[in-house]
């Protein structure tokens, strides 16, 4: 597994947004020749089954499952609160060209050995950590996806000089809990069913979130339906518990590495003000919003999302960051 990292990888830089988005009514819209390169769904998973270094990892908390995917810098991504680390096959099937693609579980206590009710949010950065450790990764950068955006700071503040760039989706620094919210976690960290079970799940997902899909093939659909109802309710639940009690506005000054906030243009899920946080407080960050997009684009837009991030990391022209 190579790790080898660009040699402007660890300047504090800035990206020049005209170089990487055409504008939309003075809002940064995420453009590119390359973006219209389909990725199959059914060709990613083979390959994924095919190709990559499947493992696990033991953290001390709970037995971590990973796959190490491509050759080339270490991109390590880190899903979000229903998410599973399949949930980035079609992006990692084409950033696998480039990049060592490396996505793991969060903890879901379900066969993982993992004691839900102690898992705190630092714990989850020092699992991070210790995968990181085993795989032997130095430097790396890390694509953190909603609540994985929360632990890709979190690290990047604590053990700085491991992280070179961060690429946040979705990401946020603060996002509480509505009293809805936190009424249902507090009584589905309990429940013993996985997420699909949630009554009227279906349709609610479909108002919030179908949006995106449209012009996508309905395997896409289905495919986000499988991967978000896969998690127990339980290990869902306790993470949205984390987030309640969870503000890093105080780390995100001394966080330094250059970072890409990546959003969608009607996002149901994280507000502006939350990115407003990120773009506030973190010293040395730039925005991407992605067009007719929500706050899915690993299963909306993939190649939108692979083409910023070729971009930001150094794979293309017009990422130099400076």
């Amino acid at each position: 597994m190579k790790n080898a990292l660009p040699s402007t990888a660890s300047q504090e830089v800035r990206i020049p947004l005209s170089t990487l988005f055409q504008p939309n009514n003075g809002a940064p819209t995420a453009a590119g020749p390359s973006c219209a390169t389909t990725l199959r769904l059914d060709d990613a998973l083979a390959r994924l089954e095919r190709e990559a270094q499947h493992g696990f990892c033991d953290t001390g908390r709970y037995r971590m499952p990973f796959y190490a995917w491509g050759e080339g810098p270490a991109l390590v991504v880190i899903p979000g609160m229903a998410d599973d680390r399949l949930a980035f096959a079609t992006v990692c099937s084409r950033l696998a060209q480039h990049f060592c693609c490396i996505a793991y579980d969060l903890p879901t206590g379900r066969g993982d050995g993992a004691r839900l009710g102690r898992i705190r949010h630092a714990d989850l950065v020092a699992d991070l950590l210790a995968l990181l450790d085993t795989l032997r990764i130095r430097r790396c950068f890390v694509l953190g996806s909603s609540f994985g955006s929360t632990i890709a700071l979190a690290a990047a503040h604590r053990r700085p000089e491991r992280f070179d760039r961060l690429l946040l989706q979705g990401g946020f620094a603060r996002r509480p809990l509505s009293l809805g919210e936190e009424s249902l976690a507090a009584f589905a960290r309990y429940w013993p069913w996985d997420m699909k079970e949630l009554p009227l799940r279906k349709n609610t997902l479909r108002l919030s979130h179908y949006r995106g899909f449209e012009r996508q093939p309905l395997e896409f659909w289905e495919f986000f339906l499988e991967r978000c109802g896969d998690p127990p309710m339980a290990a869902v639940a306790r993470r949205a518990m984390i987030l309640q009690k969870l503000d890093l506005r105080p780390l995100l000054p001394n966080i330094h590495q250059p970072v890409l906030a990546i959003c969608g243009d009607y996002d149901p899920i994280i507000g502006k003000d939350c990115e407003a946080d990120l773009l506030a407080g973190l010293p040395h960050i730039a925005r991407a919003e992605i067009e007719e997009c929500g706050h899915m684009p690993q299963y909306t837009h993939p190649e939108i999302l692979c083409e910023i991030v070729e971009r930001f990391l150094g794979v293309k022209e017009g990422c130099e960051i400076g």
